[in-house]
C-alpha cells in the first residue's frame, strides 16, 4: 500500500546525506520529523482498524461455527425421529456454515499477516523517529555551531582588517609626526646655532676687553 511505501521511504532516509544536501538543514530536519509523526499517526490508525477487522472476522467465524454445530444437532434430532430427509437438509446447512467458517479462517490468517506488517512498520517508524530526533538535535546543534563559527570567523577577519587599518593609520600618523618634528628641528637648528655663536662671540669679546683693561692697569702701574 502507498502508506507503507511512504513509511519505508522515511525509514530508509539517510539523515547525513539529507543534511549535506539541504540549504537549510534545521528546517529540513524539522519537516522530516513532522512527516514521520504524521505517518506514524496514520499507521497507528491503520493498525487499530486492522485489529478491529480481525476481531470482526473472528466473530463471524465463531458465529458460523456455532451455526454449523447447531445444524448438526438438528440433523441428529431428525435422525432420532426417523426424519432422514430433514436430517439431510440440516446437514447441508451445516456444511454451508462450515465452509463459511473455513473461508473466514483464511481471511483471518491474511488479516493477521497484514496486521503484523503494519505493527512492524509502526515499531520501525517509532524507532526511526527516536533516532531521528536524537540525531536531528545533534545535527542542528552542530549546524548552529558551524554557523556561529563562520560568523565569528568573519567578525574576527573584519576586526583584524580594522586593526590592520588602524595600525596602518597610526603608523602613518607616527611617521608624519616624526617627519614634522624633524622639520621643526631642522628649521630651528640654524637659529639655535646662530644664537650660540653670538653668545660665544660676545663672551670672547668680553674676555678680550678684560684682558686689555688689565694690561692698561698694569702698564699704568
Amino acid at each position: 500500500m502507498a502508506l507503507l511505501d511512504r513509511v519505508t521511504t522515511l525509514i530508509k532516509a539517510n539523515l547525513n546525506d539529507l543534511v549535506d544536501k539541504a540549504e537549510d538543514p534545521e528546517k529540513l530536519l524539522k519537516q522530516l520529523l513532522l512527516d514521520m509523526q504524521n505517518q506514524f499517526m496514520q499507521v497507528k490508525t491503520q493498525v487499530a482498524i486492522a485489529i478491529a477487522d480481525q476481531l470482526l472476522l473472528q466473530k463471524k467465524q465463531a458465529e458460523n461455527m456455532d451455526a454449523q454445530r447447531e445444524w448438526v444437532r438438528k440433523a441428529e434430532l431428525a435422525i432420532a425421529k426417523n426424519e432422514d430427509d430433514l436430517a439431510r437438509l440440516a446437514l447441508e446447512r451445516s456444511l454451508t456454515y462450515e465452509n463459511a467458517a473455513r473461508n473466514f479462517t483464511q481471511q483471518i490468517e491474511d488479516q493477521s499477516h497484514q496486521l503484523q506488517i503494519l505493527r512492524d512498520a509502526l515499531n520501525r517508524l517509532e524507532q526511526k523517529m527516536t533516532e531521528t530526533k536524537a540525531k536531528s538535535d545533534l545535527l542542528i546543534a552542530q549546524h548552529r555551531r558551524s554557523r556561529l563559527a563562520m560568523r565569528t570567523g568573519a567578525s574576527n577577519l573584519q576586526e583584524l582588517a580594522h586593526d590592520a587599518e588602524f595600525d596602518r593609520l597610526r603608523s602613518k600618523v607616527d611617521a608624519e609626526e616624526t617627519i614634522g618634528q624633524g622639520h621643526m628641528i631642522a628649521s630651528s637648528a640654524p637659529n639655535v646655532e646662530r644664537r650660540f655663536a653670538a653668545l660665544e662671540k660676545s663672551d670672547q669679546v668680553e674676555r678680550l676687553l678684560q684682558e686689555l683693561k688689565m694690561k692698561r692697569i698694569n702698564g699704568a702701574a
